[in-house]
């Protein structure tokens, strides 16, 4: 059944269809068994790509009802950058809390984050599509270095160098 007949426009079907969505490699309840984090400070909703010991691409949607908005800022919402970072790193996580950098077993943290750099800011309805390769990996300090970098739209917006320490659980 169509709900229009106007030539100019598309209908939800057609746009639906322009919105479709790639699959995910892992979907939300997986990444939750991989990584720690929680609402709202879980920000990746799924990952699209994934090559074990290598990279990962994770999507997080960016809504107007993120925690984060109700006071940055108000009257313009934009996500902080910092977020933007945290959520890469979330990605990374992915790859480094799995084999074969890790059996799973253990915490991931931030030892450093260099030359990131900004190009636009991020807002809601925008979807982050963000890409964390592993550079380095040294098991015996247990540091591991990512490359990363996020885009919306197909224009980047963040990227920056990371490097994490893994903690083994006793």
């Amino acid at each position: 059944m169509e709900l229009t007949d106007d030539a100019t426009c598309n209908g939800a079907a057609k746009w639906s269809d322009a919105f479709k969505e790639p699959d995910a490699v892992f979907e939300i309840n997986k990444v939750k068994e991989i990584l720690p984090h929680r609402y709202p400070f879980l920000l990746v909703d799924k990952v699209i790509e994934f090559e074990p010991g290598k990279r990962a691409v994770g999507v997080k949607k960016v809504t107007a009802n993120e925690e984060f908005f109700n006071g940055h800022f108000p009257a313009r919402p934009i996500m902080p950058g910092v977020l933007q970072v945290e959520a890469m790193a979330q990605v990374g996580g992915i790859v480094a809390l799995q084999e074969p950098v890790t059996d799973g077993k253990g915490d991931f943290f931030f030892a450093g984050v260099n030359n990131v750099k900004w190009r636009r800011p991020v807002v809601p309805g925008d979807t982050l599509v963000m890409e964390m390769e592993l550079t380095a990996f040294k098991k015996k300090f247990g540091i591991v270095k990512m490359k990363g970098v996020a885009y919306v739209d197909g224009n980047k917006v963040v990227e920056g160098d990371f490097q994490f320490a893994m903690v083994k659980s006793e």
